[in-house]
């Protein structure tokens, strides 16, 4: 192993900068892994532009991270093998001791790190990883086709299991991007009829491509008609943090069915009580998965041929990355990859 490795480390808001370290050595339930591939996340942009003034050492982001396991701490699991494909998603992996964790709440443990914010992530040649937060990646996958399913995937093909359409049923997908191109993909082999709802007609034929059944262009006035077009909705899976298309998609809602909330925002969302108590309507948001369920999700998309469309870009190019991918220009994952 060699002594030291590069990252790229946030220095100040918005900036990233390469550097070299020495490689961690694994404590008590942690291994060390060497990076193969890290997806650029939506989710980035909060740790990257909002970083703590003077965090010593600087913070390393990323939270879809695929690498090789190259030392093992103590106390860790015999599933886990020197040389083994492994993965590691937002969440760094449960304590197994706090009150949430004892109910099974693993993604609610209260002594979780979250990857790239409250511990260094996978903008980097190696990592020091919780064994917790350990994803298996199937043979089937390379590197940097398993990485965005960490994260985009998981997040997307559990908030569908969640929603509870059934074979036959229409299921609206709000966003086609980072997430949405994901949920389309798995909505379409989950035997839904899939409605995709994004913003312009150019966009048209790739929801089609990706599997869509209809698709409606938010642009298009009145959208109201062109919702009413298509019929109640059985479930709704939203990707974006859009107040207006949100609440006009909730209206739309067949009796007793669900909205899922992927999309994190600032922006507050609007439903009027009528819509809700009357239909018996529900909302409720989805984080992410545990690494049992990303694993799932991962054989999901060996199984049905699910892969995110992305582009791959070299790690000291990760400022760059950032930026496109924070513009909206990033079609529609953007991957680092190491020289590892």
């Amino acid at each position: 192993m060699t002594k030291t490795y590069r990252v790229m480390q946030v220095v100040e808001p918005g900036v990233l900068q390469l550097a070299e370290r020495i490689y961690p050595e694994p404590g008590k339930g942690e291994v060390v892994i060497n990076v193969e591939a890290c997806g650029i996340c939506g989710a980035d942009i909060f740790d990257i532009d909002n970083v703590k003034p003077n965090l010593s050492p600087p913070r390393v982001p990323g939270h879809e991270v695929v690498g090789r396991i190259v030392a093992l701490g103590t106390e860790v699991s015999n599933q886990w093998t020197i040389g083994q494909r492994v993965g590691v998603g937002r969440l760094g992996g449960p304590c197994y001791a706090c009150d949430f964790c004892r109910q099974g709440l693993f993604q609610q443990c209260s002594d979780q790190p979250v990857v790239g914010s409250s511990i260094d992530g996978g903008y980097a040649e190696a990592m020091l990883v919780r064994a917790s937060g350990l994803v298996a990646i199937p043979d089937e996958l390379n590197s940097v086709e398993a990485a965005p399913i960490l994260c985009a995937g998981i997040a997307t093909f559990n908030a569908l299991r969640k929603c509870g359409a059934q074979a036959g049923d229409t299921v609206a997908i709000l966003g086609v991007g980072g997430l949405g191109h994901m949920a389309i993909q798995y909505a379409k082999r989950m035997g839904y009829r899939v409605v995709a709802i994004g913003r312009g007609d150019d966009i048209r034929q790739l929801a089609y491509t990706l599997g869509a059944h209809e698709y409606i262009d938010s642009n298009m006035q009145p959208l109201d008609e062109e919702l009413q077009r298509i019929g109640n909705f059985d479930a709704a899976i939203v990707t974006i943090n859009e107040s207006t298309l949100t609440t006009l998609l909730f209206n739309h809602l067949s009796p007793s069915s669900k909205m899922v909330i992927l999309g994190a925002g600032k922006d507050p969302l609007v439903f009027t009580s009528g819509a809700m108590v009357g239909g018996e309507r529900h909302i409720f948001g989805s984080i992410t998965g545990t690494p049992y369920e990303n694993e799932k999700a991962l054989s999901f998309s060996v199984l049905t041929q699910v892969k995110p469309m992305i582009e791959t870009m070299p790690l000291e190019c990760a400022n760059e990355a950032f930026l496109k991918m924070k513009s909206g220009k990033a079609n529609f994952r953007i991957v680092l990859t190491m020289k590892n």
